[in-house]
């Protein structure tokens, strides 16, 4: 039994332990911010498959994408929108045990289409593997986009 408390005690503190920082987030010529070598990132713009999420495509303008990804953002719990600018979005999610966060962002490039590609970036800020919960996230906002179309 006290093999078993130890245990625990140790997973939570190496859990809880990783309160995680806010790594270098945003925008820079063009691009978002690349995936750490952990599996815990996924991004629209990656150039490896582990990390790599394929961006997403809707009909309209890039303003009629970004306000329907701010309604969705708005109906998922645990979820706070930090910044919401005219080409880019930044939102956090916390989960729900151990309030680890994640940092998820959309970009929309300027397009002359009547398409819009929105690129996106959902990571852990701490431990190693997020056992798909980011690559899942970026898959629900997906079909609710297409859900709204």
């Amino acid at each position: 039994m006290k093999k078993q408390i130890h245990m625990v005690l140790t997973v939570l503190l190496l859990l809880t332990g990783c309160a995680g920082k806010v790594s270098k987030l945003g925008i820079e010529n063009g691009q978002l911010a690349q995936c750490p070598a952990s599996p815990n990132c996924v991004n629209s713009q990656a150039k490896d498959k582990k990390h790599f999420i394929e961006p997403i495509q809707i009909s309209g303008t890039p303003s009629e994408a970004r306000n329907h990804i701010l309604k969705i953002l708005k109906e998922f719990n645990r979820s706070k929108i930090i910044t919401a600018e005219d080409n880019y979005i930044r939102a956090k999610f916390f989960s729900k045990i151990f309030k680890f966060v994640d940092d998820v962002e959309f970009y929309f490039p300027d397009t002359k289409s009547t398409k819009t590609t929105i690129h996106v970036r959902s990571a852990a800020r701490a431990g190693y593997w997020d056992f798909g919960v980011n690559r899942k996230r970026i898959e629900q906002i997906r079909n609710r986009l297409k859900s709204m179309q």
